[in-house]
């Protein structure tokens, strides 16, 4: 039986919650690495993860991380050459590249702990229906 099959729902969710906000930090890190968006090193130093937020059995669950605000503007590929409210086209060559900041990584990340949740609460969900429907449960329980 592995580690993760010992542990009860409530474990297991908190575990992977945890880990998952982990790994978010690191690809964030990562990804900056990955554009060259490494100047004074401040971005880079910058993803934070706030605390988990989570009522008691992390059935729902508040995940949050902070950056600095220049990495949208890497992901847009704007800057000082491109002043406020144009689309980009301002009738000289832009300089800047586009970086896209949300990886696909990123992306499979959010759809993994989507999946595990709905797996973990579905699988506790059927225990407590099994128990609802089974007459010497009800009888010797309630």
């Amino acid at each position: 039986m592995s580690e993760t099959e010992k542990l009860d729902g409530y474990e297991q969710r908190e575990k992977f919650v945890n880990a998952f906000n982990d790994t978010m930090l690191h690809i964030w890190r990562e990804q900056i690495t990955l554009l060259g968006v490494i100047d004074s090193g401040r971005l880079l130093a910058s993803p934070k993860a706030l605390p988990v937020r989570a009522d008691g059995r992390f059935i729902e669950v508040g995940l949050s991380q902070t950056f600095l605000e220049y990495g949208l503007w890497q992901d847009f590929g704007t800057g000082k050459e491109i002043p406020r409210g144009n689309h980009g086209d301002i009738g000289r060559e832009k300089k800047r590249k586009a970086k896209k900041w949300f990886s696909r990584k990123y992306y499979a990340s959010v759809m993994r702990i989507n999946e595990f949740m709905s797996e973990n609460l579905g699988e506790e969900m059927v225990g407590v229906v099994a128990k609802a429907l089974d007459d010497n449960y009800r009888r010797y329980n309630h």
